[in-house]
């Protein structure tokens, strides 16, 4: 689409200012079961998102109907949107900053130009791993995925910004069973370096993982010292990740309303919005509104700094953007748990009688984002003077969020990024409840 005829048109028309958000993505997925490919798609999408301030009212519409013989009627529809809003924000389209950072390593051409037909060899390469590590693996589904996104924002005002990322997820989700018992388990690794992509140690770490659990069963109710997992940790933190969104806080729906400067956490634990995190196909230097990203500690040694804003928020707090806007919303980027200087083994033995979770289940279902209390099943194994025993299933771990921050007595060193945006060391807890049998 020809955007300058479509700023042209909107000024004629009585539109003050204009920005466009178009969003190009390419996708590749590829799914093996049983050793043959069970899913092969290529997708090339675009989407036009088209801010307009008329009459004082910033209206949106979006299409994927990129021609120019669209734009008389998606100015016409801007027009229309504009005149059944009721919304008292201020109508901001944005001049843009100073500098922007460059993303580094964002895009790995490497990735991109691997033929098709060795992408899908290196899926049933991990599948036969899945199915020769253990006699007791009975199904594996192994998947591959790859996006590349390219992002523009150009407005009236002058600003005109690019990003273009990449990024592919390749793991699997594997059942183990015996004469008794059946368990499952899934992992994947996030990445846009072939490097990376180390397939026997991810067959390996997950087939040791599932086959493990084999025979799990509850355990006594009473409170225990908790290790979450670097991946159960991060599952735990996105049912909480929007309450630091400033928009929850000033609609009263965040347990962190009046807690900024505040103490919410222990002094070993320090969360950090990390929008240029390599790897990640969340990176970006600017956000949808155009504001410069940057790096920032949300909470730094268990003490809440800053609300993630975007403009309309920011306003209403008399600060500026942290460039956090998603769509009209707002949202983190990449939440970053940093990591302490403990191993997983040291921080196994350091327990006397605990559970290790390795896995979360109905996070966002049992967890309250307004009071903070969650109740979530759980799974892992016995840690009992230091060493794994048996596997525990069927319990439910229970706590509130800041309470359970504040009890960080340990964070180790072994980061992960998981799929929700979020990457996390394992994190120690004095002491949780545990319901079980």
């Amino acid at each position: 689409m020809n955007f300058e005829l479509l700023f042209a048109k909107a000024k004629a028309k009585g539109i003050e200012d204009v920005q466009v958000f178009l969003v190009n993505r390419s996708e590749l997925s590829i799914e093996v079961f049983s050793g043959e490919v069970d899913k092969y798609e290529i997708a090339d999408t675009a989407s036009l998102s088209i801010k307009g301030v008329y009459n004082k009212k910033l209206a949106t519409v979006t299409t994927e109907d990129l021609r120019d013989a669209r734009i008389d009627e998606l100015v016409d529809n801007l027009i229309q949107n504009a005149s059944i809003i009721d919304s008292l924000d201020e109508a901001i389209i944005y001049a843009g900053d100073p500098k922007y950072e460059t993303l580094e390593g964002a895009y790995q051409p490497e990735l991109a130009n691997l033929d098709v037909a060795k992408k899908i060899a290196m899926v049933k390469d991990l599948d036969k791993l899945f199915h020769s590590a253990d006699p007791r693996i009975t199904i594996a589904e192994t998947m591959y995925s790859e996006t590349t996104r390219s992002v523009l924002l150009q407005n009236t005002k002058g600003l005109k910004l690019e990003n273009k990322v990449n990024t592919a997820m390749l793991g699997g989700s594997i059942i183990a069973k015996d004469e008794s018992d059946q368990r499952t388990g899934f992992d994947l690794v996030i990445t846009n370096e072939l490097s990376d992509m180390d397939l026997p140690k991810l067959a390996c770490e997950l087939v040791s993982d599932v086959v493990k659990k084999l025979g799990a069963k509850p355990i006594p109710s009473k409170s225990y010292e908790i290790l979450f997992r670097n991946d159960a940790f991060a599952t735990l933190m996105s049912a909480f990740s929007g309450v630091f969104s400033a928009e929850a806080v000033q609609k009263n729906m965040s347990l962190l309303k009046g807690k900024l400067n505040a103490e919410i956490g222990s002094p070993l634990f320090t969360l950090a919005d990390d929008p240029f995190l390599k790897k990640s196909p969340r990176s970006r230097s600017f956000d949808d509104e155009g504001v410069a990203t940057s790096y920032k500690e949300v909470v730094k040694n268990g003490v809440l700094t800053t609300y993630l804003h975007n403009l309309t928020t920011a306003k209403k707090d008399g600060v500026s953007s942290t460039g956090n806007a998603s769509g009209t919303s707002v949202a983190s980027i990449n939440f970053v748990v940093q990591p302490g200087k403990h191993s997983l083994e040291e921080l196994l033995a350091s327990i006397v009688d605990g559970i290790l979770i390795t896995d979360l289940q109905g996070a966002h279902a049992g967890a309250n984002p307004v009071s903070g209390d969650f109740s979530l099943q759980a799974s892992g194994f016995v840690v009992e003077n230091g060493k794994i025993g048996k596997p525990v299933a069927l319990i439910t771990v229970a706590g509130n969020f800041i309470g359970m921050l504040k009890d960080i007595v340990a964070v180790g060193n072994d980061l992960k990024s998981s799929y929700y945006g979020i990457t996390s060391p394992s994190i120690k807890i004095r002491s949780m409840a545990v319901a079980g049998i």
